[in-house]
């Protein structure tokens, strides 16, 4: 058992909760049950150590079973060592660690993409999260991250994924512009969510086609320049009393528009 909080070893996995720290080992935090089941039913091989609290796999027999499965035997650490590895203030019972796995922008869109999302400049760690799960649950292809958006491999850009994150490819990192050509290059529109758009109901005859949407910043959103390299500019509509939609529920209802009329 590691029961020492301070050991060499624990502040190595403590300090994946910063990204200087993930850029240079290549390595990101995976935590609670959810995510290493994930992690373990697609993903395995990535998994490079896996540390328990007494008691979890009695509460959650499966990741006994897929961890003999893929050959990998987890450490039984003490709460405290739970709590200084975590990246959560109340810890699920196990942490692991994995390593990165980002793919170029040619390799996600490669196979005839026809459904991705792009991230321009996100910050927040919980909308991105969200919107890779949105995009996800959507059946998309693929998500990219550009300019300055959160590192896709934030803990809680993790977390919020709820295990999404080993479903999809990513890619991250370059400009937005670059992406764009690469996009347009596959053969697929690129629809920017903004507020001085047309309204999503509008464009449902194009909605089938192959589609690259764009999400800008929660403050300021796309720029005008940014906005010119659409296709087309949408928004989702209001019909009742609220001020907005935060940035991850409309990505939610553009993903999904666009997954039921490639479906239909």
């Amino acid at each position: 058992m590691i029961d020492n909080p301070r050991s060499p070893r624990v502040r190595a996995v403590a300090k994946l909760a910063k990204r200087a720290a993930r850029e240079e080992t290549g390595l990101f935090l995976v935590e609670g049950p959810q995510a290493l089941r994930e992690a373990l039913a697609f993903h395995p091989e990535l998994l490079v150590d896996v540390f328990a609290a007494r008691g979890v796999f009695e509460r959650h027999p499966e990741l006994a079973r897929g961890l003999a499965s893929a050959g990998i035997e987890p450490e039984q650490v003490s709460d405290a060592v739970l709590d200084a590895m975590a990246d959560t203030v109340t810890p699920q019972g196990v942490v692991a660690v994995a390593r990165q796995f980002p793919v170029t922008i040619r390799d996600l869109l490669a196979g005839g993409a026809r459904l991705i999302a792009i991230l321009e400049e996100v910050r927040d760690p919980g909308n991105a999260g969200t919107i890779i799960r949105a995009a996800d649950a959507a059946g998309a292809d693929g998500v990219i991250l550009t300019g300055k958006s959160v590192d896709a491999y934030n803990p809680k850009v993790v977390r919020s994924t709820t295990g999404s994150i080993f479903h999809l490819p990513l890619a991250q990192g370059g400009a937005l512009d670059h992406a764009l050509q690469l996009v347009r290059g596959a053969g697929m529109q690129v629809l920017a969510a903004d507020i001085s758009g047309e309204e999503l109901p509008t464009l449902r005859d194009r909605l089938a086609e192959p589609t690259a949407w764009l999400f800008g910043n929660e403050a300021h959103g796309l720029t005008d320049e940014q906005l010119g390299w659409a296709d087309h500019a949408v928004k989702v509509p209001i019909y009742g009393h609220a001020e907005s939609m935060n940035l991850a529920t409309a990505a939610s209802v553009c993903l999904y528009q666009s997954a039921f009329a490639q479906r239909s």
